[in-house]
């Protein structure tokens, strides 16, 4: 498909502009592919080792959890669960890559200490104790406790390579227009006014021979 423009030497130094913006362009799109592709590759490695550590270790938590119900009753199971919930604050930042925005998680904890009975009664709550529950739901709740920044690992890892993946296939899409699209286009349709150009110059030079 040629583009629609009149063959004249004005359109002709327009196109030329325009075709040297959109090779601009090109370049610069296929340097943020690659780059795109240099940040990805290493970090779909770091989600599939994170993501095979949790699907061993997360399993084996909740056997013990399943193992501590077996083993107590399930008003102390409940009552342990709830009262060592793991209380904080959830930060959600964002990191630039390539003019992408990559999000960051942090969690800080601002929970009571287990055994701190002193100030949980200045609050009127009840401290969660290892003293009050059977030794395999103790270890179930400090194994999950020592878990969740791994969840929060993987969760910041997976929305990042959506977001990357994402760019990634809009950049190509872009690349693959202008390089297969708009640049032939413009180029033959520059082709093309040169050549009418220069068959109105030679008929312009054969009718003034004629006229001499």
């Amino acid at each position: 498909m040629k583009l629609h423009i009149n063959a004249t030497r004005m359109e002709l130094l327009k196109l030329k502009k325009r075709l040297a913006i959109a090779t601009r362009g090109h370049k610069l799109l296929n340097d943020k592919l690659e780059g795109l592709m240099k940040e990805f590759l290493p970090l779909t490695k770091r989600y599939k080792e994170v993501r095979n550590f949790v699907d061993i270790e997360l399993p084996e938590i909740i056997k013990r959890f399943i193992l501590a119900r077996i083993t107590s009753s399930t008003e102390g199971t409940m009552a342990a669960v709830e009262q060592s919930k793991l209380k904080g604050t959830f930060t959600l930042e964002q990191k630039m890559i390539l003019n992408t925005a990559i999000p960051f998680f942090s969690f800080e904890a601002n929970e009571l200490s287990q055994g701190h009975e002193q100030e949980s009664k200045n609050n009127n709550t009840t401290a969660y104790s290892f003293l009050d529950t059977n030794s395999e739901l103790d270890r179930a709740i400090t194994k999950l406790r020592e878990f969740f920044p791994k969840i929060l690992n993987l969760a910041e890892l997976e929305q990042s390579l959506r977001i990357i993946a994402k760019e990634i296939g809009k950049t190509r899409r872009r690349v693959n227009a202008l390089e297969y699209g708009v640049i032939p286009q413009m180029k033959e349709s520059v082709k093309l006014i040169r050549n009418k150009l220069e068959e109105i110059e030679r008929s312009n030079i054969t009718r003034i021979m004629k006229m001499q």
